[in-house]
């Protein structure tokens, strides 16, 4: 018996200790403090963007490889390499991440930062080595940010208040670290936000990465205008900002069959549905003009919108739109109405891009916008004011003027009977002729004058651009490679709806495409007619193109404003001779050998394939101000085909850096200069250089130190893309449109777009 107790008394023990502990631990208070990871993803962000604290870690990380693929080793080896944290007092391993933030690691931190922050901690030999306390560290981390001047700023270390829709869990495939926000996509390395899903809060953000949770602001939420996917039972299924949530009802709803496929606010409190106001009145028509604050509707005017207005596209896989989306002039959406406005639109089909509508500048391409037009009509037909219309008569003229009270809140449409006879313009010049557009046109009062809108059918508008881009004179292949370009080159411009504000897709400037600045051919009419429907196609998407007037003998690939090369594999560089293929010229000395010589190109017969001018300091000087006299020039780094990336100009007092092609040609270009071209001719006047396959060589400075420079140039213009003298070289050579499109644009195909596989 005594033995059985002693056993059990022995066993006892060990449970015993393990009680104590766990009530020790239990009844411990939990240290106050921030970890080094959350602290130093604040500090980092706070003088640094997410892809600069990515690039640091790709640069030069501190942290041992099997510790680099940790959220928050990027922001610790930015701070490293700026020196706001050192090794000696933070070390870079994955267990002392975790760690807390001391006094002694704080004070280091804000002296690096400034010196009126040295001091602030009060770092005693006492709490050097304890956690900093929480609230002190966010008071600090203010400070730090008010002394890097980013405190509260748009682009800098602000305060948030947001509804959290879901997070990267609530969604199939989705990227680690994401939250779906009524604000849009925020990061969250580090912090917990699952519990906050279908709540309100207040964080403290920068950039696009949330670095704490202030608050819980409230348990319930109004989520507006969301599309309801599905109702049954107790649960409904609704699409609420970009992500398809499955969210409870408290009660059985009743007639759920009736919520399906509408727009609706839906209330929730503590996570679940408490009441659901659907939205059912709908309205549709052209759309004529799109603002942040209305759109204006045929036959309804202009409609405010919601402040929750909301774009869904319905066709296809059900997604989330934005305001650039609503196309103008067409009806392809749908409009939800309540009380009076707009919330959402419903994007029912693919828009088939069958008209295009164009800004009409005035004389010369200085301004949209006109003090007075004048419309001379070739064909009777019909003007209409607001609701109001009265027929015109061939021979008529009219005239309007800025402030014309008729034109107060109201667009005139002029619509007549015979679109091809057109309206002629008296009031624009285009080169040497009087202007008349084909369509029908639409004259609105804006606050800097009037505008003039050119609605007409895509084939219409492309066969005065095809002419007004390339001589009418050049080989029929030719001319049909320009006008699939030119085609290719508008659709996209409709998507992108740039002119939304003002009724139009585009302008008739170079900007976009030249229009109507000549009369129309019969060679460039059989061009776009033959090539009818025809776009540049990638894999089955209309592609990203770009053209220009004459190479080098090489052109470059879309890197030089800054993209992805893999985003767009079809702008390559390449060599614009037989055979094609690729020359290595990213060397300085391998560049100027090129361009100084005569390769056998496509081109080597056009007057801009080679070209030379000279340029003094003192001419640049007046471009390049704050580096002293220019002493000298460098192109530090070129791109593919051998075009100027970064130029570094040289001066007594400092120097300075030019980056990409335009702004290159700019700084180097003057109206004094003069260019002599590969023809032995010579032009002056150009603001800009023909383009940016240069390669500089100084002379002596001469007895007052002027130093004259020779600018070796081959080509016109960007360089990417399409030549349009290369393809009329290689149409003269027998090339067919589609291999010249091929050539240029490798791995794509001239198609309708849904004929393209």
């Amino acid at each position: 018996m005594k033995r059985k107790r002693m056993i059990r008394w022995m066993l006892g023990i060990p449970v015993t200790v393990m009680v104590l502990v766990m009530v020790i631990l239990l009844m411990e208070p939990r240290k106050d403090g921030v970890t080094w990871a959350a602290a130093y993803k604040a500090a980092a962000l706070s003088d640094a963007t997410l892809d600069e604290c990515r690039q640091a870690a790709e640069k030069d990380s501190a942290f041992p490889a099997a510790s680099q693929n940790q959220w928050y080793v990027k922001y610790m080896d930015l701070l490293y390499q700026k020196g706001w944290i050192i090794r000696e007092l933070t070390p870079a391993t994955e267990k002392d991440a975790e760690s807390y933030l001391t006094y002694a690691e704080a004070d280091y931190l804000a002296g690096q930062v400034s010196e009126h922050l040295k001091g602030r901690v009060e770092l005693t030999e006492k709490n050097s080595s304890k956690p900093y306390p929480t609230a002190e560290w966010w008071k600090l981390y203010e400070e730090i940010c008010r002394e890097l001047q980013v405190w509260q700023e748009e682009k800098g270390v602000r305060e948030e208040t947001f509804f959290v829709y879901g997070t990267f869990e609530d969604v199939e495939d989705g990227v680690s670290w994401r939250a779906y926000t009524s604000q849009g996509v925020r990061g969250f390395e580090g912090l917990g936000l699952g519990g906050y899903r279908d709540r309100e809060i207040k964080v403290l953000s920068s950039g696009s990465e949330i670095l704490r949770v202030i608050e819980k602001v409230s348990d319930s939420v109004v989520y507006k205008n969301v599309w309801i996917v599905k109702a049954e039972g107790q649960e409904v299924t609704a699409y609420v900002g970009s992500l398809t949530r499955e969210l409870p009802v408290k009660a059985r709803m009743k007639e759920p069959d009736n919520m399906t496929g509408q727009v609706a606010d839906v209330y929730l409190t503590d996570g679940q549905v408490k009441k659901i106001v659907l939205k059912k009145e709908r309205i549709g028509g052209k759309v004529l003009e799109v603002r942040e604050d209305f759109i204006e509707i045929e036959g309804y005017g202009q409609v405010p919108l919601d402040d929750d207005f909301q774009v869904y596209r319905l066709y296809g896989e059900l997604r989330r739109q934005g305001l650039s989306d609503v196309l103008v002039g067409y009806d392809a959406q749908e409009f939800v109405v309540a009380d009076g406005r707009l919330c959402a639109a419903l994007t029912l089909r693919p828009v088939d891009a069958q008209t295009i509508r164009v800004l009409v500048m005035n004389t010369n391409f200085k301004t949209i916008f006109h003090e007075s037009i004048t419309l001379e009509f070739l064909s009777p037909g019909v003007m209409a004011i607001g609701d109001k219309e009265e027929p015109f008569q061939a021979g008529d003229v009219v005239t309007f003027h800025s402030g014309d009270a008729a034109l107060a809140g109201e667009r005139v449409v002029l619509k007549p009977d015979d679109e091809n006879a057109g309206i002629r313009v008296p009031t624009i010049r285009r080169a040497d002729m009087t202007p008349q557009y084909p369509g029908h046109l639409e004259i609105k009062q804006e606050a800097e004058g009037l505008v003039l809108v050119n609605e007409v059918y895509l084939e219409e508008y492309l066969k005065r651009v095809v002419p007004s881009e390339m001589p009418a004179s050049y080989e029929l292949e030719a001319l049909k490679t320009q006008a699939v370009c030119a085609r290719t080159y508008a659709w996209r411009q409709i998507m992108a709806n740039s002119y939304k504000n003002y009724g139009a897709h585009v302008d008739d400037s170079t900007r976009y495409q030249v229009y109507n600045n000549t009369n129309t051919f019969d060679s460039t009419d059989r061009a776009v007619d033959e090539t009818y429907g025809k776009m540049v196609m990638y894999q089955g998407e209309v592609a990203e193109i770009y053209y220009f007037s004459t190479s080098c003998g090489h052109t470059t690939d879309g890197t030089i404003w800054g993209a992805d090369q893999s985003s767009y594999p079809y702008l390559k560089g390449v060599a614009v001779k037989e055979g094609g293929g690729a020359l290595d010229l990213s060397g300085n000395k391998a560049f100027a050998e090129y361009i100084k010589s005569q390769p056998s190109c496509y081109e080597s017969g056009f007057a801009m394939f080679r070209w030379n001018t000279k340029l003094t300091s003192l001419q640049l000087q007046k471009k390049v101000p704050g580096i002293g006299s220019i002493t000298g020039m460098t192109m530090k780094e070129r791109s593919t085909g051998g075009i100027g990336r970064i130029l570094v100009i040289q001066g007594t007092e400092g120097t300075k850096e030019i980056r990409g092609e335009g702004q290159i040609r700019s700084i180097l270009g003057s109206s004094e200069l003069e260019i002599c071209q590969n023809n032995g001719n010579t032009v002056t006047g150009w603001e800009s250089l023909p383009s940016a396959f240069v390669a500089i060589e100084a002379g002596p400075p001469d007895s007052e130190g002027v130093i004259t420079f020779t600018i070796y140039g081959g080509g016109y213009g960007h360089g990417v893309g399409m030549s349009q003298n290369g393809a009329q070289a290689m149409a003269k050579a027998g090339k067919t449109y589609r291999q010249i499109l091929e050539f240029f644009y490798p791995g794509t195909e001239a198609a309708e777009k849904d004929e393209a596989q």
